[in-house]
């Protein structure tokens, strides 16, 4: 293949790409979690329905500035690079003094079964954002966002639980990023 041909094919596939993730990041009503079609062709309708139905409790949750509800979605193992549940609670308490309207959009393009029995976690694979109005200045701003992230699952006490992310903990994150701990 030639070079210009290659060349067309990454810019092709960049500006693809890019337009999906505009189009996911663009502020949904109040909130919204989307399944690509075939994500989920790894488990059955039962366990994807279940996965879905915590995130859209949590996008309730959260429209709701439900504090309680939402942290009754993170299980009791939540670990992120050494955040765990209690410290999320503060986080979400913080976002919730400092913006209204907070809207959140997942993309889900694949979900995938990892182990059995009760080690059983569905890897999520997730793009998305978190945008509110800030109290301060009444203007929209991005909060988090988030690039095919793999967020784990775990089932605990009859329900699907946000459980934590994909990854190590880097020693030194790069310059102007930071981890995705809000799910």
């Amino acid at each position: 293949m030639g070079e210009g041909r290659r060349r067309g094919m990454q810019w092709s596939g960049l500006l693809t790409g890019g337009i999906l993730v505009l189009a996911v990041m663009l502020p949904a009503a109040r909130g919204e979690s989307r399944l690509a079609p075939g994500a989920a062709a790894d488990l059955d309708q039962a366990t994807t329905e279940a996965v879905m139905s915590t995130f859209r409790a949590a996008d309730e949750a959260i429209r709701a500035r439900d504090l309680t509800r939402l942290m009754a979605l993170y299980s009791e193992q939540y670990d992120y690079h050494g955040l765990n549940k209690s410290d999320m609670g503060k986080v979400w308490a913080n976002l919730f003094d400092e913006f209204q309207d907070l809207t959140d959009v997942h993309y889900f393009s694949r979900l995938t079964k990892v182990g059995s029995g009760s080690k059983t976690i569905i890897e999520v694979t997730c793009t998305g954002s978190l945008t509110g109005r800030s109290k301060t200045g009444g203007l929209r701003v991005p909060i988090d966002s988030w690039y095919e992230e793999v967020h784990y699952m775990t089932f605990e006490d009859g329900q699907w639980r946000i459980r934590g992310n994909v990854g190590d903990s880097p020693r030194l994150m790069p310059f102007g990023t930071s981890p995705h701990p809000l799910f």
